[in-house]
C-alpha cells in the first residue's frame, strides 16, 4: 500500500508542478504576447512591488521588456493584463480610445473610485461634462483671474509653517497644503472646523492602493477602506447639508455643478460625492509628487537652484509694491522656471501607466490583445507604459 501511496503522492507533485509551469508560461502561438502569469491567484504582483532605486522604469517592468521585449503579458493582483511600453501602439490605444479601447482599473482602484457601475451610464459625456467643468474652474482662465493670488497665499503659508523645523515630510506638507486648498475651492472645506485631516486620510489612501487587496483588520487595505469612508462621510455631510439648503451663502465647485442638477440625470448624491473625492484624491497625489520631486532636484543641482532664485528676485525688485500678488504677466515671464517644473515632470513621471480595455479581439504586429478563449489567460486590459 505505501508504494502505492508514493506513487499517487509523486504524480499528484508532478502534475501540480506542471500546471504551475503552464500558469506561469503559458504558450503564445503567435496569437497573443509572450510573458508569464506568475503563480497562481497572485500572478507577479510581488514583484512588481519591488521598488526601485532610482526614477528610472521600475525593475519589473525592466527585466520584463529586456525579457519579452516592449509588449507582453503578466498577471497582477488577481488579473491578466497586456503591458505596453511600444510608443507607437500606446498612441495607437489613445487614438482607438472609445472605439476600441475604453478606460478601465484594476479592482483596488475601482472600489475605491466606485467604477463597477459605470457600464449603465454615458461615460463619454459625462468625461466630457466633468473634464468641461473642472477647467472652468481651475484652468487657464481660472487661474488668471483669481486663483493665483490664492495659491501665492497658501504656498507661502505652508512655508512659514516649516521655518524652525530640522526636518520636514516635504510629501506630506505639499499633500496636505494641496488637498486643503483643493478641498476650500470645491466645496468650501475649513480644515478647523473638521476633527479628520484629510491630508491623513488621502495619504493612507495611496498607500492603500499600492498594498495587497486583503481587507482584513491590520492590514494596510483595510486601513485604507476604513480611511475612504471617513472622507466620504465628511463629504457627503456637506453635500447633503447642501441640498437641503439648495447650496446658498456659498460660491464654490459643488454649489455650481449642484446648478446643474436639473439638467444632467446623471448628477445624483452619490455622484456629487463621488466627484469631489476623486478630484480630492488627483490633487493630493499628483500635486505633492511633482512638488517634491521639484525641490528634491533643485536640492541636488545648486546651479538650477541659484539660477531659478536669480529669477524669482529680479521680478520682485521691479515690482512698484515689492509684497504685492503674483500676476499673469509674471508667470509667464519665468523661461527657467517653466523649464524646471517641464524637466521635474519629465524625470518624475507621476502617472507612469494606464489601464485600458479592449472591447473587441485587437492585432498589432501579429498578436491578439484580448481575452485568448482557447485558454485561461484570460487577458482583460492593455496597459500603456512610457519609453
Amino acid at each position: 500500500m505505501w508504494v502505492i501511496g508514493t506513487c499517487v503522492l509523486a504524480l499528484a507533485i508532478a502534475w501540480l508542478g506542471h500546471w504551475v509551469y503552464r500558469w506561469r508560461n503559458p504558450k503564445c502561438n503567435g496569437v497573443l504576447p509572450p510573458g508569464s502569469l506568475g503563480l497562481p491567484l497572485i500572478g507577479e504582483t510581488l514583484q512588481l512591488m519591488v521598488p526601485g532605486d532610482s526614477l528610472d522604469l521600475v525593475p519589473f517592468l525592466k527585466d520584463r521588456i529586456q525579457r519579452y521585449g516592449t509588449t507582453f503579458r503578466t498577471s497582477v493582483a488577481g488579473r491578466s493584463i497586456i503591458v505596453s511600453a511600444d510608443p507607437k501602439f500606446c498612441h495607437f490605444v489613445l487614438q482607438q480610445h472609445g472605439k476600441l479601447f475604453e478606460s478601465w482599473a484594476l479592482d483596488t482602484f475601482a472600489k475605491l473610485f466606485a467604477q463597477e457601475g459605470e457600464a449603465s451610464l454615458n461615460v463619454t459625456d459625462i468625461h466630457k461634462y466633468v473634464r468641461g467643468t473642472v477647467l472652468k474652474h481651475f484652468g487657464m482662465e481660472a487661474l488668471k483671474e483669481r486663483l493665483f493670488p490664492l495659491m501665492e497665499e497658501v504656498s507661502q503659508a505652508t512655508i512659514k509653517r516649516w521655518l524652525g523645523k530640522e526636518s520636514m515630510d516635504v510629501k506630506y506638507a505639499t499633500g496636505t497644503m494641496a488637498i486643503e486648498f483643493s478641498a476650500k475651492l470645491l466645496f468650501s472645506h475649513d480644515p478647523t472646523q473638521s476633527s479628520k485631516k484629510l491630508g491623513d486620510l488621502f495619504s493612507s489612501l495611496v498607500q492603500g492602493l499600492l498594498s495587497i487587496p486583503l481587507n482584513i483588520p491590520g492590514t494596510i487595505y483595510h486601513k485604507c477602506l476604513k480611511d475612504r469612508r471617513k472622507a466620504l462621510s465628511m463629504i457627503r455631510r456637506t453635500v447633503k447639508d447642501r441640498l437641503s439648503s439648495h447650496g446658498r451663502l456659498h460660491d464654490d465647485f459643488l454649489c455650481h455643478v449642484m446648478q446643474d442638477m436639473s439638467k444632467e440625470k446623471f448628477l445624483t448624491e452619490d455622484f456629487l460625492v463621488q466627484l469631489i473625492f476623486t478630484l480630492l484624491f488627483v490633487t493630493f497625489d499628483s500635486v505633492s509628487t511633482t512638488l517634491t520631486l521639484a525641490l528634491m532636484f533643485l536640492e541636488e543641482n545648486p546651479r538650477a537652484l541659484q539660477e531659478i532664485t536669480d529669477e524669482h528676485e529680479s521680478i520682485i525688485k521691479e515690482r512698484e509694491i515689492s509684497k504685492s500678488s503674483i500676476t499673469w504677466k509674471e508667470y509667464k515671464s519665468m523661461p527657467f522656471t517653466l523649464q524646471v517644473i517641464h524637466e521635474s515632470l519629465r524625470l518624475g513621471n507621476i502617472s507612469p501607466g494606464l489601464f485600458r480595455r479592449t472591447k473587441t479581439d485587437v492585432e498589432w504586429n501579429g498578436t491578439i490583445c484580448n481575452i485568448d478563449k482557447s485558454s485561461n489567460s484570460n487577458i482583460r486590459s492593455s496597459t500603456q507604459y512610457d519609453d
